[in-house]
């Protein structure tokens, strides 16, 4: 029952997939006369519109990817342009002209933007595509299960084998296709190597601007406690033995109650210039690494703070660093905000990423979009590509992951020859599916004449249907092999990391 549920879920998507490409190829061909008149008449405002109904369109076959064939598929463009500046007497600058208004300028900057962003093109590429690729592959279940009712319809018995071969494919087929129609879309709509290098290089720029914003509140905070704090006793030290000077031979017994002072003030300072010393970097950090690190923060934490750690090797010490306060100040907020008792502190390797996961016991409500706090560990590991994932729901209780890639080096196995059969599957499944499958199939349907160089035309009449079906099913495996190979090539090359 669960199978034959699962099978009618993936009909209904191939269906959805199916009607989504058609969908895609009106926006395409909205785009098409766009560009025609944006690039022949000179109508550039019809440009915009059509680009952003494109993007629309192919948003919405990624999030359907990632839903339903579990592939996630980020978006390709790059960073859109921030709005136009105006100069200090109010006017607007657009190469050599002014502007009183931003309007022109700002459609001047979206325009580049669009114009010259690969992925538009892309977009554009795969909307007037999809329907004879991933459409036709999504829907090729559903296609067969018509022909045969029409062709049952007509008094034709052929009908009847059409819908067998419909029901017994399908169980396999079906999920299978889904699959292979997220492996295209995310082939064809993912960014490309130099787009993810553009997004990471807008990420970096960001959090550049944060992590510089941080260490001058940081050297501000510790100007202030090395002013208020050590500064002050240690003033106060020097004017007390001042004055024990002053009545070491008239009052000796005063002035060695004075010394005391002295001394007992030069031990608080010592401690709080050790603590200072400890907010900027722990001296156990930097010689036993994160995990004593994380241990020894919760022996001095109020909770009753459980640690595990697995950890291959020691990471950098600015990302150690990161992670030690992260980790600091979220069992601080848990003892502090949210009234907990227990923490749960697990530090472990994720591939070459380093994962930091606290759990604590409180009454939750924790929300980083309000708590200057979490928005603070953000902007820390902002400047390393990391991320902070918090849920804490109300009641609790709060559970809280920190990820750093590219924390540890892994060493993949050589990966060579699945590289080259990559590429040979790349090379040879176009002939396989089109020419030889959808093609040799469509002059089937029709009763062409045409036999040309079509293999499955040129075989005996009862041999012609399977070898059809072969050749489709050979070119989707090849072009699922191929997708798969430069997937497992990329993540193992992506791993390797110092």
């Amino acid at each position: 029952m669960a199978s034959a549920r699962s099978t009618l879920v993936a009909l209904a998507r191939g269906a959805a997939l199916a009607g989504l490409a058609l969908v895609g190829l009106a926006a395409g061909l909205a785009m098409l006369a766009a560009v025609l008149l944006t690039f022949a008449v000179g109508l550039v405002i019809v440009f915009p519109p059509a680009v952003r109904l494109a993007r629309a369109v192919t948003r919405l076959q990624r999030r359907l990817t990632a839903r339903w064939a579990g592939i996630p598929v980020d978006e390709p463009y790059r960073p859109e342009p921030p709005p136009p500046v105006p100069q200090h007497d109010g006017w607007y600058r657009d190469g050599r002209t002014l502007y009183k208004r931003p309007t022109i300028p700002a459609f001047n900057l979206r325009w580049h933007w669009m114009t010259k962003d690969p992925a538009t093109w892309r977009d554009f590429a795969y909307l007037l595509a999809a329907p004879l690729t991933s459409g036709l592959v999504a829907a090729a279940p559903l296609l067969a299960t018509a022909y045969g009712l029409v062709r049952v319809a007509g008094g034709d018995p052929v009908g009847l084998a059409w819908i067998l071969l419909a029901v017994i494919v399908v169980r396999w087929y079906a999920p299978w296709a889904v699959r292979l129609h997220g492996q295209v879309a995310a082939a064809l709509l993912g960014p490309t190597e130099k787009a993810r290098l553009a997004q990471r290089v807008s990420r970096l720029d960001a959090a550049r601007t944060e992590a510089v914003d941080s260490q001058a509140a940081e050297l501000r905070r510790i100007e202030r406690d090395l002013h208020d704090g050590a500064q002050a006793r240690l003033v106060a030290i020097g004017m007390t033995i001042g004055a024990a000077e002053q009545l070491l031979e008239s009052d000796p017994q005063a002035a060695r109650a004075l010394l005391g002072k002295a001394r007992e003030a030069s031990a608080t300072a010592l401690q709080e210039i050790r603590r200072l010393v400890r907010g900027i970097h722990p001296p156990v950090l930097a010689e036993r690494g994160l995990g004593d690190a994380v241990r020894a923060l919760a022996l001095d934490s109020p909770l009753r703070a459980h640690v595990t750690v697995d950890l291959p090797e020691r990471a950098s010490a600015p990302l150690e660093s990161a992670a030690y306060f992260a980790v600091s100040e979220l069992l601080a907020n848990a003892a502090r905000h949210g009234d907990a008792t227990e923490a749960w502190v697990d530090v472990s390797a994720q591939g070459p990423a380093l994962r930091v996961t606290v759990t604590d016991d409180g009454h939750g409500g924790a929300d980083p979009g309000q708590g200057t706090g979490l928005r603070g560990i953000e902007r820390r590991l902002g400047a390393f590509d990391g991320v902070l994932a918090v849920s804490s729901p109300v009641g609790g209780p709060t559970t809280a992951v920190i990820e750093l890639p590219r924390a540890f080096r892994v060493r993949p196995a050589p990966l060579t020859p699945w590289r080259y059969f990559g590429r040979l599957c790349w090379g040879l499944w176009p002939i396989a599916l089109f020419p030889q499958g959808l093609v040799a199939m469509v002059l089937k349907l029709v009763g062409s004449p045409v036999k040309s160089w079509f293999l499955g035309l040129h075989v005996p009449e009862p041999f012609q249907w399977p070898v059809i079906v072969g050749m489709i099913a050979l070119g989707g495996g090849l072009l699922a092999v191929a997708l798969a190979t430069t997937a497992w090539t990329r993540e193992a090359e992506g791993g390797t990391c110092g």
